[in-house]
């Protein structure tokens, strides 16, 4: 499995998505700032990676204070936490993370600073933990979802590389092969950051799944031809209403898998749902440097002076949306109602 991130005595330890799939290098973030630096430009992306990836950039920057107090130390946490959650806007996980550790502060901010300290190093390995049991959940439920032989679609990057390990919708895809289900893939390449092609496929190849990646304008093609049965994706935040932020592109495969048919599933944490976002229009959506449209693998292919929009994510509507996914169990429509019931049931086993 890959090793996405993980915690060490000497900092935050990254393989660097930027460098995917021609280097596999590694990362060490020894600062707090270097771990938001890494969010940022995508060293490590994918909303449950970049969630804990914050909790451990916090507690980093936590212990390497020089706070004398709990309240000085207070103080400090809350400088730490605005600059990791001023990375990137859409992902609700990093803001989760961010309140995982407040609360684990709270809990136990009548204890020594050295003890808070480790608390909170603690409570982001914990984290880490959790998504990766989270993730080996989901697959089993989802590949309950997938047909017993066929194509499946995936768009962007939504495995081990975008979590701690194993994936959310890529879960989804090796828990059904794993179950004996005869799947082929169809990556979509995902312009304009090519996380389905640099990424994506990568990760297959090594799984041994049987992958074909297209460009993001074939996915219709392939569809009306028969090739696809199925569509799972990931998800950077869901409203409570069911509607879904996901990398750019996701809305139209959406509308074409309706048009044909075919069921499109999205796979997600409960940590993406955002109970405080009624729907999906009111989710912010990150605006990226025009840079990555105009030029690819460094070379201009675009000409000087056009305009350029470059929004990173879109927003499916929740009536495209056939299921989502959850580790908790599989959630269908409405999905007001379903989000509220396994909010309530999260909010009495444990934090979310």
């Amino acid at each position: 499995m890959v090793n996405t991130l993980e915690w060490t005595n000497d900092g935050v330890r990254f393989i660097d998505q930027t460098k995917l799939p021609m280097e596999e290098t590694y990362v060490t973030c020894r600062t707090y700032q270097e771990v938001a630096d890494a969010i940022r430009n995508m060293i490590v992306r994918g909303a449950p990676a970049i969630g804990v990836a914050a909790a451990m950039g916090i507690a980093l920057g936590v212990r390497d204070t020089d706070a004398a107090s709990v309240s000085d130390l207070e103080r400090q946490f809350e400088r730490i936490c605005t600059a990791i959650t001023a990375t990137r806007p859409t992902a609700v996980n990093l803001f989760w993370a961010a309140r995982r550790m407040r609360q684990t502060l709270a809990s136990v901010a009548n204890l020594p600073v050295a003890q808070v300290k480790e608390s909170l190093i603690a409570e982001a390995k914990r984290m880490h933990a959790e998504d990766i049991a989270a993730n080996e959940a989901m697959g089993r439920h989802g590949a309950t979802l997938m047909p017993a032989s066929g194509g499946v679609l995936t768009h962007c990057n939504a495995g081990a590389l975008a979590t701690c390990g194993y994936g959310t919708a890529l879960g989804v895809i090796r828990a059904a092969v794993e179950a004996g289900k005869q799947i082929h893939v169809f990556a979509d390449e995902t312009r304009p950051f090519l996380q389905g092609a640099r990424l994506t496929a990568w990760e297959l190849v090594r799984d041994g799944i049987p992958t074909t990646l297209i460009s993001d304008n074939m996915a219709g093609a392939m569809m009306r031809q028969g090739k696809i049965q199925a569509v799972v994706v990931g998800a950077d935040r869901i409203a409570a209403n069911g509607d879904v932020a996901n990398k750019i592109g996701t809305y139209g495969v959406a509308v074409l898998a309706h048009e044909h048919d075919i069921p499109f599933y999205v796979a997600a944490p409960f940590s993406t749902i955002d109970l405080e976002t009624p729907e999906g229009s009111q989710i912010p959506i990150e605006q990226r440097a025009a840079a990555e449209v105009t030029h690819m693998a460094g070379k201009r292919v675009a000409p000087e002076g056009v305009l350029v929009e470059n929004p990173a994510f879109d927003i499916t509507p929740a009536k495209y949306v056939s299921a989502i996914v959850t580790e908790c169990g599989i959630l269908r429509p409405p999905y007001g109602a379903a989000i509220q019931r396994l909010a309530e049931t999260a909010a009495k086993s444990k934090p979310v």
